[in-house]
């Protein structure tokens, strides 16, 4: 009897395992996360050949932590679910900037946090807004809880550009003002999006019901296998994001590709990748609110939280405290993308021109960061 018992739920685990690949063929890259630790224990000198490793290793491991995510936030309900997608949502984003500002590469971090943004108000939006309108024709969503998120999406905006505009000015401050500045915004910002948590999961949580009726969600995983993968793929994201940052920079010079693009496009991408399956599975599911959740949260979750957070850790593991103050081009994406998140939310109904629309001005912003990238780090 005691052997049975032993035996019996490590089945059933591995059963939910394999359930899970068949379900989703995105994890089956999680061979490429051995690949690329061993490539760099024998080959560490390869830096193209382990950037591009890592970056579909990445991906895998995203797509696990935000279904082992949803899954305990399922269990915890709405308060400690909120909590969980505040602090692990974007942990695969975070986990490549710390890495990224132990090895004191500032531009690095600032684009994958602008490309995030970014990427998920035009990307991840536009493409939502595409194929369920493909095949939904008009779709109806709660703009209520668009134009909340885009407001917070906004705010941080405003407060990203204010150090920004700060060292265009004829006499631009110390750096000291800008380090103090940023550090007193980046509480200031993490305060609201606590409140603002809050407000949409406590206060006045009827205002942001679902008006979309489409298929149910997938079945949460067990509470043990959820927390188990949770504490196993954040180590292997930090070990795989470790290789990332080491090789990208060799390896963007050979592929004719610099930091800035590969964390404004690359990076925020390979950490998206997860949410964007999630988000357009959903707009075909016609649970267009789900996936406008997706996006404006994720976005305004790395606004508000993420990029903050970075800017206070920056005090205790990088060499020099890092600011929020981006390059001129970055700050116009992110306000344009902001600006276009309201437009398209607006309304409270999508169309898959829309999406074509947004798609559009993401390739526009890409092709031109790839054509004329940054020309001073930060």
């Amino acid at each position: 009897m005691v052997e049975r018992h032993l035996i019996e739920p490590s089945s059933s685990v591995l059963g939910v395992i394999v359930d899970e690949v068949r379900q989703s063929p995105l994890l089956a890259l999680i061979i490429f996360v051995p690949v690329a630790l061993v490539v760099e224990r024998l080959m560490p000198d390869s830096h193209t050949l382990l950037f591009l490793l890592s970056v579909v290793a990445i991906i895998p491991l995203a797509a696990l932590l935000s279904r082992a995510t949803e899954s305990v936030a399922a269990k915890t309900g709405d308060a400690v679910g909120g909590l969980l997608n505040a602090t692990l949502g974007n942990l695969t984003e975070l986990v490549i900037s710390l890495a990224a500002l132990q090895a004191v590469q500032y531009l690095l971090v600032k684009a994958s946090l602008a490309g995030a943004i970014v990427t998920n108000t035009l990307f991840m939006l536009g493409g939502s807004f595409l194929l369920g309108g493909l095949k939904h024709h008009i779709q109806e969503f709660n703009r209520v809880n668009a134009r909340f998120q885009a407001s917070m999406l906004f705010l941080a905006t405003i407060a990203v550009l204010v150090p920004s505009l700060i060292s265009e000015v004829d006499q631009p401050p110390a750096p000291a003002v800008s380090q103090t500045l940023s550090l007193g915004l980046s509480i200031l910002l993490i305060v609201v999006y606590g409140l603002g948590m809050f407000f949409s999961l406590r206060t006045h949580k009827e205002l942001f019901a679902s008006v979309s009726h489409g298929e149910e969600e997938k079945k949460p995983w067990p509470m043990t296998l959820a927390l188990a993968l949770l504490v196993v793929v954040t180590l292997l994201v930090a070990l795989v994001s470790e290789i990332f940052v080491g090789s990208v920079q060799v390896a963007a010079e050979h592929l004719g590709m610099t930091p800035a693009f590969v964390g404004f496009i690359v990076v925020a991408l390979v950490g998206a990748a997860a949410e964007v399956t999630t988000a357009f599975s959903g707009a075909r599911a016609n649970r267009l609110d789900l996936s406008i959740g997706i996006a404006l949260g994720s976005a305004a979750q790395i606004a508000l939280f993420v990029a903050p957070l970075l800017v206070i850790v920056s005090y205790f593991i990088a060499p020099d405290p890092m600011t929020l103050q981006f390059w001129r081009g970055a700050v116009t994406m992110m306000i344009v993308a902001t600006l276009a998140a309201v437009l398209l939310s607006n309304g409270g109904r999508g169309a898959w021109y829309a999406g074509v629309m947004a798609l559009a001005l993401y390739a526009i912003f890409a092709f031109t960061l790839f054509v004329l990238p940054p020309a001073n780090p930060l």
